[in-house]
This record gives structure tokens, sequence and C-alpha cells, in this order.
């Protein structure tokens, strides 16, 4: 099994890693993903219905096949986000950050475990100086684990260098959708404004040394895009979109072969 600090490793040095999201709990599902060679995967509590049992086993089973689980949390909760490296997350996802508050929380939650309370606040406002063999022990403690800020509105954007600039976060998600409903063009990713903005926030996150990757469930042409403008963690689509695509193309050759109607991508008829 690969050490679980392989991927902050590769990302501290600025290399692609690569991923998938996974919504399926399926026993099954971790042995295939291990034989795509994926550097991660992404598990998403925000919007899929994944209980805490069922994401420590999912956790423990990809940590045990060497592949870094990313988890991300329903909200901006620092007690969320120990609940989940608890059961064996080692990147922590928190969605809809606008402030440095809620990003230096994240932080706290993600780097300096166990402290909480005002204690914690004290050292991650630099009221009070840390001791160094407490500092010590809390970088062991936490060494393997990953801070993401998830970037998806407008207020995020016009705040950004700020909000990047906060000591201990590792890398940036975005999140094309609420991004662009946030901006006011629901789901056109090709706007010249979202790939603006895109290409804003890709920019000034690698200038603050930060990790970058944006989540698209849609064609890989995206992801090549986004990585010559510097994107570096590709998180490419989720088991279901790429279950489906892939039995569409191919029922559609054999009703092809057959002579029967194919499928559209709207699931609707057309005949051949």
């Amino acid at each position: 099994m690969e050490s679980p600090l392989t991927l902050l490793k590769k990302l501290r040095s600025g290399r692609n890693v690569y991923g998938t999201c996974i919504t399926s709990t399926g026993p099954m599902w971790p042995a295939a993903i291990k034989k795509t060679g994926v550097d991660f995967v992404f598990l998403d509590t925000e919007h899929v219905p994944l209980g805490r049992p069922e994401l420590a086993v999912l956790c423990q089973q990809f940590r045990h096949l060497g592949i870094t689980p990313i988890v991300r949390i329903p909200c901006p909760d620092p007690f969320l986000a120990c609940q989940v490296i608890d059961g064996g997350a080692l990147g922590v996802v928190a969605p809809y950050l606008e402030s440095v508050d809620q990003i230096q929380e994240l932080v706290g939650a993600t780097k300096y475990r166990p402290l909480k309370g005002e204690l914690l606040d004290s050292y991650l406002t630099g009221k009070v100086a840390m001791p160094d063999h407490l500092r010590k022990y809390v970088e062991n403690y936490n060494a393997a684990n990953i801070c993401i800020a998830n970037i998806e509105s407008v207020p995020a954007m016009d705040k950004l260098e700020e909000l990047l600039s906060v000591p201990g976060l590792d890398a940036v998600f975005i999140g094309p959708h609420d991004l662009s409903v946030s901006m006011g063009l629901p789901e056109q990713y090709d706007h010249p404004d979202f790939e603006k903005a895109v290409t804003y926030i890709i920019q000034t996150a690698r200038a603050q040394g930060l990790s970058i990757g944006i989540h698209f469930s849609l064609e890989p042409e995206r992801q090549i895009r986004w990585m010559k403008e510097g994107a570096n963690i590709v998180v490419h689509s989720f088991d279901i979109a790429l279950f489906t695509q892939k039995l569409n193309e191919d029922l559609n050759k054999i009703r092809t072969a057959a002579g029967d109607d194919i499928l559209k991508k709207d699931g609707s008829s057309m005949v051949v």
C-alpha cells in the first residue's frame, strides 16, 4: 500500500493528480477503481446521501488500496471536518467558502486537530504563539491531511486573494455549476465571462502556490482545457455519469448493427 502522504507530496511539488467522484457504496467498486490508476477519489456528502458509517467504510477501503479519499462536507463546519477525518478521510473540502474566518476554521480542523475552541482560535489568529513541542505534535498528528477550499461564487471571487492567502490551505476546487449560477450564467460553461472567471481563479490559486482543480462530468476535453491554464487536480466526472455514457455508447453500436433506433444523449430515440 502506498504512503498516505503520496498525494500531498505530489500537490506540494505541483504535479498533476487524477481522480473521480464516487457515489456508489457497492463493495466491488474500490477494487475496480484501483485498476484505473487514480490518485484519489472524491466522496461528496453535500449532494450525495452518504451516511457516516458508509463514508467511513469507503474511506478505509480506498486508503487500504493506496487511493486518497477526499471528502466534501455538507457545509463549512469544522466539527464535520474533524468527523470525516476521524472516519478515514485524508482530504477535506468545505463548500461555498466566502470568508477568511471560514477558511481559517477549515485549516484549524484539518491541520490543528485535536485543538478546538478558544485556544485553537488564539493560535490560528496569532494572538498566542504555539509552543514548539505542541506545534511538532500537531504537525505530526495531521501530517497527511489535505485542506481544500471550494470556490464557487461571485462573493468568493471578489475577495479571492485574501481567502487563498490563509496559511495551511493546500488546494482549491472550483464548483462550476454553482459558480455559473452565482454569475447569472447557469450551466453556460463556454460563456466568455465564465471562462474568464475560471481562468482568474486558477491563476490566483497558482500564484499563491496552491493546487487547483475543477469538477466536470462532461467530456474530458474540458479537463484538458483547464489543465492548459494551470489546473493540476483532475476531478473527472462520477461513477453514474461514466457508467451511463459508456453503456449508451456501447448499446448504440449494438443497436446500429442490428438496425434498431439509437438513443440520443437526452434518452429519446433517433431513427438511424
